[in-house]
């Protein structure tokens, strides 16, 4: 695999703060995202993504070998803040409760701000070669067990009802924010944290001691 998309997804996971313009690769991505949306990732040529980027072909294939590679690092540049912060959470130590409701809300609004991404790579992943999916299955892996691994251990030390087991638990949150793009609107009437917050004591109420 191609050494670009994992250099390059350190420009997406840095927010630029002093208002200059996106960097090429964000640009690229960008439009990429824009397209295979619109249009689908088959429909969609490096040229058409070139043209909406307005940079050139060899600027694109400067940072992306293919369309492959825009695909995985659509998922990859997503997948990584969320684990990021994921790990900050953790790390903090603090009461499982607090420390699920946070591990929720960061993940419905980190999916809620990057929809159109989750919802091209939710669409579109079966594309990517066996080398790709086995990176993205790892990366999931990842999540689930550090996530199942809080919520275990709650359980274990009687901080939250076993009723439903770690796995279960974690296996319906997660769902329910993978579900968002097929029906969350950045224009509708409910905002991220409100959304959030209603997501994450619905998975605490089945946790309840």
């Amino acid at each position: 695999m191609r050494t670009n998309s994992t250099w390059c997804a350190r420009w997406l996971r840095a927010p630029d703060v002093t208002g200059r313009a996106p960097a090429t690769p964000d640009r690229i991505v960008s439009a990429a995202v824009r397209l295979f949306a619109a249009k689908g990732f088959d429909a969609t040529t490096v040229q058409e993504v070139v043209e909406a980027a307005s940079v050139t072909k060899g600027a694109l294939y400067h940072y992306f070998g293919s369309k492959d590679d825009l695909l995985f690092e659509i998922y990859r540049s997503l997948i990584g803040r969320q684990t990021a912060e994921l790990d900050r959470i953790v790390g903090k130590g603090a009461d499982p409760a607090t420390t699920v409701r946070e591990i929720v809300v960061s993940l419905v609004e980190t999916t809620a701000a990057s929809v159109d991404e989750t919802a091209v790579f939710v669409r579109e992943m079966h594309k990517l070669d066996a080398e790709r999916m086995a990176a993205v299955r790892a990366d999931r892996r990842r999540y689930h067990e550090t996530f199942r691994a809080v919520v275990a251990k709650a359980q274990a030390e009687g901080r939250f009802g076993a009723r439903v087991p770690a796995d279960t638990a974690v296996l319906i949150a997660l769902g329910v924010v993978n579900q968002l793009p097929t029906w969350y609107r950045p224009d509708g009437p409910k905002p991220p944290a409100t959304l959030a917050a209603e997501i994450a004591d619905f998975v605490l109420a089945g946790l309840r001691p």
